[in-house]
Parts: structure tokens; C-alpha cells; sequence
């Protein structure tokens, strides 16, 4: 059976410590590919600086372009209602039989888990793959493999403010995806 990891996020915009983040557990649990999956903007987080669809899923494209086994998977910007990731999970699992999912969470995740939509069911479906985050607590009661990775203060959040502000973003995405920001005018005053 192949291992393959999901990396589910709103990727607004991706940046450096996804990438650390996915690369670290590709090493730890010698996976065979990460799939980056764009999930949709809930209502109530689309603030200023809102970017389409399309341009969260290119720069995601733009970003693992240059690893031979990273992918993005669009199933979740595809469905339409919201997604949750038992229904998304179960969808996946159904299209590939031969794959045993590891669903990568951050420590602020894993505090979430208990209010998870089918938690139980989920946990029969995939793997949990726990990373460190700062602030976060890791524990839980829940089946998670953890994973250690350099902790990295980067958020999506600090970038559209630093863009907002015409601040520097050099180094905190990859150099493809900044300039594809510039270029769009993403984010921007």
C-alpha cells in the first residue's frame, strides 16, 4: 500500500513553513508523495486582501512545482456546501484504494480534534500525523503519530499584513510565489 500525506489548509497564501512542515514528514515517514489540499474560505474569514480560488490553488502549484513529490489535490475547492474532512477523507479513500492517507495536523489541531465532524469514523479512514506549533499543546486522546519539526513563526496572516503594509515577504514564501503576489497584486494596499 502507498503512504501518502495531506497537508489541508486555506493556503492564503502558502508559504516557507508549509513547505518545512511537508518535507519533514515526507523524511520522517518515508512517504511516497504530500498532497497539498486547498480547502475552501469559510464566510466569516474573508477579510482584506482576499484572493480567488484559482489564484490560492496557482500559487500552491507555483510552490511545489520544483519537488518531484509534492502535488496539489483540488478535491475540496471542487465540492460545493462545506467540507469536512471526513466526507473529503472518505471521498479519497473510495478513489484510491491501494493509498493509506497520513492527515497532517498542527498542535493547534490536534486541541480541535475532539469537535471534528465523525472524529471516530475519521480516525478508521486515515492516520493523524501531529507537527509541533508554537503556543500549541500535542497531546491528545486521540491516535496521533507525532512528528518533530523546526518551529517556524511564519503565518499566512503575517504575510497579507506585511503585504498590506509594503513590507518585505522576500524569504518568508518561495521566490516564485512572491513574485507571482507582485505580480497580481495580491494582497496589496
Amino acid at each position: 500500500m502507498r503512504k501518502v500525506g495531506i497537508l489541508g489548509g486555506t493556503f492564503n497564501p502558502p508559504h516557507i513553513g508549509h513547505l518545512i512542515i511537508a518535507n519533514e514528514v515526507f523524511h520522517a515517514l518515508d512517504l511516497e508523495e504530500i498532497w497539498f489540499m486547498p480547502n475552501q474560505d469559510p464566510p466569516h474569514k474573508l477579510k482584506e486582501g482576499v484572493v480567488s480560488d484559482h489564484q490560492r490553488v496557482r500559487m500552491l502549484e507555483i510552490m511545489v512545482s520544483e519537488h518531484p513529490n509534492f502535488f496539489v489535490e483540488t478535491l475540496e475547492m471542487e465540492r460545493q456546501g462545506p467540507s469536512y474532512t471526513y466526507e473529503t477523507m472518505q471521498i479519497l479513500t473510495e478513489r484510491h484504494k491501494d493509498i493509506q492517507f497520513h492527515f497532517i495536523i498542527g498542535a493547534d489541531m490536534i486541541e480541535y480534534l475532539p469537535k471534528w465532524h465523525r472524529i471516530e469514523e475519521l480516525q478508521e479512514l486515515i492516520k493523524f500525523v501531529g507537527v509541533n506549533r508554537p503556543k500549541h499543546c500535542s497531546e491528545s486522546d486521540y491516535n496521533i503519530l507525532f512528528i518533530e519539526v523546526p518551529s517556524i513563526e511564519i503565518s499566512s496572516s503575517l504575510i497579507r499584513q506585511r503585504c498590506k503594509e509594503g513590507g518585505t515577504i522576500r524569504y518568508l514564501v518561495p521566490e516564485p510565489v512572491r513574485k507571482y503576489i507582485e505580480e497580481n497584486l495580491l494582497y496589496g494596499p
